[in-house]
This record gives structure tokens, sequence and C-alpha cells, in this order.
């Protein structure tokens, strides 16, 4: 069974500014909690600018510490409007995630909409009841103040 989350946030600046700060994938690391330990590892030349089939290979450390290998694709890109990153391997069964951007009045909506299953079956749907669908929602939720704390002075 797939699980989506969704969030928007209004973001007061350009898009040309809000796409070069998403586009890079070495900004997931400023808008990813400390306690996650974001890091990426491989190849990180080109990182300054997504590009469809870019792999993009970091460790997490989502449960208790546990450092765990993700490999995320960049599948899809469309200039200042969406792109979308899909697991290659790593915690999820599956993850499929879409950013998209819209120019509205006085700034730039960004919206994530992202389908996910957790592995191992049963067991995988209970622990999304009880932590995993948080613990994204966590992850989200910290994205968005520190997209605020950077382009809405906190506001």
């Amino acid at each position: 069974m797939l699980h989506t989350y969704t969030t928007t946030q209004f973001i007061k600046s350009d898009i040309d500014t809000v796409w070069d700060f998403m586009r890079s994938p070495q900004n997931l690391a400023k808008i990813t909690p400390a306690h996650m330990g974001f890091d990426i590892v491989g190849h990180t030349e080109g990182l300054d600018n997504m590009y469809a089939g870019q792999i993009i290979e970091y460790y997490v450390k989502p449960i208790a510490g546990i450092p765990l290998h993700w490999a995320t694709e960049i599948t899809q890109v469309k200039h200042k409007e969406y792109f979308i990153d899909e697991q290659r391997f790593g915690p999820y069964a599956f993850w499929h995630h879409k950013h998209f951007l819209k120019i509205v009045d006085g700034g730039v909506e960004m919206t994530d909409l992202i389908h996910y299953k957790a592995p191992f079956g049963i067991i995988g749907r209970i622990a999304n009841a009880l932590f995993i669908k948080q613990q994204v929602k966590a992850i989200f939720d910290y994205r968005f103040k520190k997209i605020d704390e950077l382009f809405n002075n906190g506001k």
C-alpha cells in the first residue's frame, strides 16, 4: 500500500532565486534535520545543478542513529517548474517525490508530493502507523521551517 504526503509553502522570493536553491542537491543538507545525519557520498561533481538521470548517493540516519545507504535518481526536470526524485535503493520499498514550483502573486508556491511504501509488508504498514508517517511529516515540517527562515525571514 502506498502512502502519500503533501505539503505546500509560500516563498517570498522570485522563481530564479528559489529554483537556484532547489536545483542544487547539495542544499538538501541545509533543509534536513541534523539528527538525520544527511551526508552526500560518492561522486559529488555536478551536484550544483540537477539533471534528469542524475544519481545522488548519501547516508541518512532515520532510526536510532543507524546509518542507511540511500540512492535517488532525478528522473525528470522541467526548468523552474518541477523535478522528480525516485529512490533506487534505500530505506523505503518505494519512494517517489515530486517538487513543484509555481509563480504566484508576491512569490513562489512550492508543493512537495511524496508517495512512499514502507518495506517488510505488514510489519512496514504497522511501522508506518507507529512512526514512519510521523517521521516523514517531521522532516518536511523541518524543511518548511528552514525554507521559511531562508526565504521569508522566519515569518
